[in-house]
């Protein structure tokens, strides 16, 4: 075999959150003319049917408790995860998100301890996790060290690091049923979209289909659809099957890296030097939090 199941579920880790990098440049083209709850709708019914081509068949029942946990991860990944940082950033700054939204491997760190019993991150992991932080915020401010203390969006970001936790959680006590992973994050996605329904009245959600009359927005709901929803997610399902909720998780501080560069060379935005030390940040972050993780044996 030429990777082992682990380095396989490290690469492809790596890239889907290289795709991801890319997803805030297409949201940013979209929202000239779609509301974020618009984008969020289009982008996750697009990934749902682009799985159902990918294995058009259906997913077997097997009990009340699984399927709970299947709604559990939809709802929290999906639905929960996508309107709190949409609606945090309404209220808050971006950069207040992006500081924020790192806490989301280190709430998944604390529960797995409570429901993942194999996994136990090491207290390298929490050095690691640090230093990232230190890397996103610096990436973040880029230079303007000003924090604004926005309570109702920073408590909604917070709200995001936790049901984004909480996802990480669900899916690997779901892939532990041994199902296909791409009929797995199709059931996710389906119970997603079915808790988006309320919120498409509240934000007044407009169909208007001929915004996709324009190449531009076409390719880009595509992109989102089909490459960072149903590709991506059920890769990032399956590298969490792979490795585990714990090391994966650490995989998000690379985004806002890989956000940077993408900008730098579509959008031709400026890298800065207080940029550059927190990607090296970041980066070692990453590699540190690596490290070992204490696995029980069953």
């Amino acid at each position: 075999m030429l990777f082992s199941s682990r380095t396989k579920g490290h690469l492809i880790a790596l890239m889907t959150v290289f795709i991801w990098g890319i997803t805030y440049i297409a949201t940013k083209v979209l929202l000239t003319d779609f509301k974020p709850i618009e984008i969020l709708f289009f982008r996750f019914t697009l990934g749902y049917i682009t799985l159902w081509l990918l294995a058009p068949r259906f997913f077997t029942w097997k009990g009340i408790k699984q399927e709970l946990m299947f709604l559990g991860a939809g709802f929290c990944g999906v639905t929960c995860y996508f309107l709190c940082e949409n609606i945090a950033l309404t209220y808050t700054t971006a950069s207040n998100v992006g500081v924020i939204t790192t806490l989301a491997p280190v709430f998944t760190a604390i529960l797995a301890i409570f429901f993942l019993k194999a996994e136990k991150p090491a207290k390298v992991f929490y050095i690691g996790c640090l230093f990232g932080m230190i890397g996103i915020a610096l990436i973040s401010f880029n230079g303007q060290f000003v924090l604004s203390v926005n309570p109702l969006g920073d408590l909604l970001a917070v709200f995001a690091c936790l049901f984004w936790a909480c996802y990480s959680i669900l899916t690997k006590k779901s892939s532990n049923y041994g199902y296909n992973i791409i009929l797995l994050t199709r059931r996710f996605f389906f119970y997603g979209l079915m808790f988006m329904l309320p919120a498409l009245y509240l934000f007044n959600f407009e169909w208007n289909f001929s915004r996709f009359e324009q190449p531009i927005n076409l390719m880009n709901i595509l992109f989102l659809g089909v490459g960072a929803s149903a590709i991506c997610f059920a890769s990032w399902n399956y590298a969490v099957k792979l490795v585990g909720a714990v090391k994966i998780s650490i995989y998000i501080y690379l985004v806002p890296i890989l956000t940077i560069i993408n900008a730098v060379l579509i959008l031709d935005e400026p890298f800065t030097w207080i940029a550059a030390i927190g990607t090296l940040f970041t980066l070692g972050g990453v590699f540190l939090s690596e490290g070992k993780i204490k696995l029980k044996k069953h």
